[in-house]
């Protein structure tokens, strides 16, 4: 396999596994090409590898920022803007744990302390709600609780720990 084929499958699976980040597919592609370049690059640039609009492109630009994944790099004397995306794989990895807990888990954290929280009416059917969305509630805070505490950690830590899981 030679680099072309190499970086079109990269970029082509990263995309397939944003979904698993809870990304689109091309925002997902839109990073990778970024991770694997070796300088910045212009929306044009993006767009004519990729093969994707304008509009496209730039939306999915404007949320990779909004997720603190990719930034706006000023290149003297140019005019365009150009991207970049972080290197560090394991910084990432904080960045995009850190964005999904905010965005997902912690709506769903307050739902459930809402719907525990309900006035209890004396039915089996309320006291079993209450009870089960009770655990789940204490369930997913203890999760949050852990990722948050694994991703203010020294990077170094994610790894010493993960080997340690592992050996």
């Amino acid at each position: 396999m030679n680099y072309e084929e190499a970086k079109t499958k990269f970029i082509s699976t990263w995309g397939s596994l944003g979904t698993l980040w809870g990304i689109n597919k091309a925002m997902a592609q839109i990073q990778a090409l970024l991770f694997i370049s070796t300088k910045p690059l212009s929306m044009e640039e993006i767009m004519e590898e990729l093969q994707i609009s304008r509009g496209n492109t730039s939306m999915n630009l404007r949320q990779l920022m909004d997720w603190g994944i990719v930034t706006k790099e000023l290149i003297p004397g140019e005019r365009k803007e150009y991207f970049t995306t972080e290197k560090d794989v394991q910084e990432l990895a904080r960045i995009v744990a850190k964005e999904r807990s905010r965005r997902e888990i912690k709506p769903v954290i307050k739902v459930l302390n809402e719907v525990s929280s309900i006035e209890d009416d004396g039915t089996e059917k309320t006291k079993e709600l209450i009870k089960q969305t009770k655990a789940l509630h204490d369930l997913t805070e203890t999760a949050d609780a852990m990722i948050n505490k694994l991703v203010n950690q020294q990077q170094n830590w994610i790894t010493k720990s993960l080997l340690k899981l592992f050996t």
